[in-house]
């Protein structure tokens, strides 16, 4: 079997309205809404694809189960979307008034990655290339 590519991402969210406005200052826009499969799918002009899953509780109050508490589960910890500068992404996040919850970092790789956290506290990197 020969893989293509990532056909989507689904991210549960308790609130469809507050998600897509937030992904909607990334540039996403919505392209299919199902209230009866309770999804709303958004695609960005780079191609990447999301889906809003309308199923999430909020028993964690403003934690992200995955990344916030002592106790490590296995799971999806992050989404990374690859930037031109990470100076435009400080600037977009300042200018959006998007707290930024870790960075800029150069990892080892000398990627340098910027995070951030959705209405849901999923975290978001922006993430720029070496010598770019």
């Amino acid at each position: 079997m020969k893989i293509n590519k990532i056909d989507h991402i689904g991210i549960r969210v308790t609130d469809f309205v507050r998600t897509q406005a937030f992904y909607a200052l990334l540039g996403f826009a919505p392209f299919r809404e199902d209230m009866n499969e309770r999804v709303v799918a958004v695609s960005h002009p780079c191609g990447i694809t999301l889906n809003f899953l309308d199923s999430a509780d909020n028993n964690y109050g403003i934690k992200n189960v995955l990344m916030d508490i002592a106790e490590k589960h296995a799971g999806y910890t992050h989404c990374a979307f690859h930037v031109d500068t990470i100076e435009e992404a400080l600037k977009f996040t300042k200018e959006n008034n998007i707290p930024i919850s870790e960075g800029p970092v150069t990892f080892g790789n000398g990627k340098t990655s910027l995070f951030i956290r959705d209405p849901d506290y999923n975290v978001i990197e922006f993430t720029q290339d070496p010598g770019t």
